[in-house]
């Protein structure tokens, strides 16, 4: 499926494969940086879980426990699950346990991230969504907070009727028919109670995501 999104910057529409170019060369993001130059660094980071996406830039000075609390709130957080990044093989889980071997996220992100270099983060270890992340690039300069770039528009699902899909089954998520316009989904054999709003994150139908529209 065919994804695209809107650069926060330009307000164009590009597919996620052309962003990460796009917003290296966008002027209207060139002219923010040159605003925002200092002694610091700034990575721009890639993740996504197909067919959604986004791009943003955090400070390198900035430490994983951030770039957790900013996936929870934009894409991810239903029940206060844990969460883990794994880099180089190491893990960084939100609550690691003594004996475990897994470290705090508390470390700044230019002890473990450099440009290309990719990373994995998952959250809730029961109903596991899992984003494939990537530090694209990077430039001097300090932001106040992490920035959204860009991301994908609501992927164009349909219902077996071919409406639009509105509403996701949590129980059929992973297996068959699961996506429902709102009449469908009043007829759906596993009943309205187990039908969520189909939102644009990759939660969307797992556990008890309702996210934004």
């Amino acid at each position: 499926m065919k994804s695209e999104g809107l650069c926060n910057c330009c307000k164009n529409i590009f597919s996620g494969s052309a962003m990460a170019k796009h917003l290296q060369g966008c002027p209207e993001r060139k002219n923010q940086i040159e605003k925002n130059k200092t002694n610091g660094k700034v990575y721009l980071i890639h993740a996504r879980c197909d067919p959604f996406w986004i791009y943003f830039e955090v400070n390198s000075n900035s430490n994983l426990m951030e770039i957790d609390s900013f996936l929870r709130d934009l894409w991810l957080e239903c029940c206060g699950h844990m969460s883990m990044f794994t880099i180089k093989g190491v893990n960084y889980s939100s609550g690691p346990q003594k004996g475990d071997g897994d470290k705090s996220m508390n470390i700044s992100l230019d002890k473990v991230l450099s440009v290309g270099t990719p990373f994995i983060h998952e959250y809730d270890f029961g109903t596991t969504t899992t984003l494939g992340m990537r530090v694209v690039s990077e430039y001097k300069g300090k932001i106040k907070e992490i920035n959204l770039l860009a991301r994908n528009n609501l992927p164009n699902f349909k219902c077996k009727c071919r409406k639009p899909a509105k509403d996701v089954c949590s129980q059929c998520v992973f297996d068959g028919e699961s996506f429902f316009c709102k009449e469908c989904g009043k007829k759906h054999e596993c009943w309205e109670e187990m039908l969520l709003p189909f939102v644009n994150s990759p939660r969307t139908g797992m556990c008890g995501y309702t996210g934004d529209e």
